[in-house]
């Protein structure tokens, strides 16, 4: 029983740190309400502080791809128990998003820079959106789950952690991956952009793009046909008005549902 309870104990903080890290990274990238944010003058050598702004893109989507591929998993849970790989992900996750936040160095200069209020109106209304969007859809494919509380839970109540039914609900059926268009949004819609926002912004666009690749290129290994008909009728990230053949109702599990 003990350690069932200091499963679920170290979930929880896990969670915790994830749900800070959360909401400072809307304040770091919005450049509000936290001590320091993407934005600012230049405090450096200009390429010393490009190199470790793209260092540390490159450390947080090398940890953040890398430990959800099943190859992956498979290796780390000789190591790590399998009811809280998902929680040590999410910790090793928030740990690479904080050093980001710590060590990032502004750039100084300005690419484009909206000064008619109702144009950053709309802009910081987009930026809102994406968060939205991106908290949203997470409580559409279980955000207990997606963070690991579910399954310390289930292991805490002696129950297996079976895995999610396959599911499209709402903007899942609009787009493959509404979760990563709202960090599009989150990402790209500011009245004021920096040159390390537009490194930040093409970067983690970069790794976007990438990370969809990999993550499908598992869900069609592992369940074939039905995330293939899925693929069929869903386009990836933009909506499509053109009518497409309907996705074949799914049937099996998917324990990484389309993010």
């Amino acid at each position: 029983m003990f350690k069932r309870i200091s499963f679920f104990a170290y979930g929880s903080f896990t969670y915790l740190i994830f749900l800070g890290t959360f909401l400072y990274a809307i304040g770091f990238i919005g450049n509000f309400g936290v001590p320091r944010t993407l934005d600012g003058a230049a405090n450096g050598p200009l390429l010393v502080s490009f190199a470790i702004d793209a260092g540390l893109l490159t450390l947080f989507a090398v940890q953040h791809s890398v430990m959800a591929r099943k190859w992956f998993k498979q290796w780390w849970t000789r190591i790590v128990p399998q009811p809280i790989e998902r929680s040590t992900y999410v910790l090793f996750s928030s740990v690479a998003l904080i050093l980001l936040f710590a060590l990032w160095r502004p750039l100084g200069g300005v690419v484009w820079a909206v000064e008619e209020p109702t144009g950053r109106l709309v802009l910081r209304g987009l930026f809102a959106f994406g968060w939205a969007l991106v908290l949203f859809s997470t409580f559409l494919i279980n955000h207990f789950d997606l963070f690991g509380l579910r399954q310390v839970w289930r292991y805490l109540l002696g129950q297996p952690c079976n895995n999610l039914r396959f599911a499209t609900p709402g903007p899942y059926r609009i787009v493959r991956h509404p979760l990563y268009v709202g960090w599009l949004f989150a990402f790209w819609m500011t009245p004021v952009m920096t040159f390390a926002h537009l490194l930040f912004s093409i970067a983690t666009t970069a790794y976007i793009v990438l990370a969809i690749r990999f993550e499908e290129r598992d869900l069609v290994r592992e369940h074939g046909e039905t995330y293939e008909a899925y693929r069929r009728a869903v386009p990836m990230l933009f909506p499509s008005f053109r009518r497409r053949a309907p996705a074949r109702a799914a049937s099996t599990t998917i324990q990484d549902l389309p993010q």
